[in-house]
């Protein structure tokens, strides 16, 4: 074996002297490199680790977001079909209540035609009795050629109203 490290050239005062500088070149970047970049590393690792714990949480709270966006657009709709449905039947009852009043007021109007056109259907008999009643006493005193008093007219005149009676 002494051969074996002679051809190779071991010089083992060399040697130890490397792992020395070995080991201290080791605990000096153990130290001042491998420990902040390790510490930066874990730092990175812990970010990552809370962005994704984040992520999750900002996952599920967006999807009781959204559900409670889907509750809340079905009891506006809801409430939207609702007040629609009451207009509608407020409508109807307003329609219903409208038409009700102008059939009455289209009763009372009519009423109202019927006795005019009887009051005017009296006035006119009245008016037609008496000229028929001049006319038969202008008549009755041209062909007796007697000048009637009143109490003759009123006889002739009821006579001719009591036989035309229209």
């Amino acid at each position: 074996m002494a051969s074996i490290l002679e051809t190779f050239g071991l010089d083992w005062v060399k040697f130890f002297s490397q792992v020395i500088i070995v080991l201290i070149v080791y605990g000096i970047l153990s130290k001042f490199a491998f420990g902040p970049v390790l510490a930066m590393l874990e730092a990175r690792r812990r970010r990552i680790a809370e962005g994704e714990s984040n992520l999750e949480t900002i996952k599920a709270e967006m999807g009781r977001a959204e559900e409670k966006v889907r509750e809340m657009l079905a009891q506006a709709n809801a409430d939207a079909e609702r007040l629609i449905t009451e207009a509608r039947d407020s409508a109807e009852a307003v329609r219903s209540q409208k038409t009700q009043e102008a059939v009455k007021e289209a009763q009372q109007i009519l009423e109202k035609a019927r006795e005019a056109s009887r009051l005017e259907h009296e006035s006119a008999m009245n008016e037609l009795k008496r000229d028929f009643g001049r006319l038969v006493i202008d008549a009755t005193s041209k062909v007796t050629g007697k000048v009637l008093d009143d109490k003759d007219q009123k006889r002739i005149n009821d006579e001719a109203v009591g036989q035309v009676a229209l």
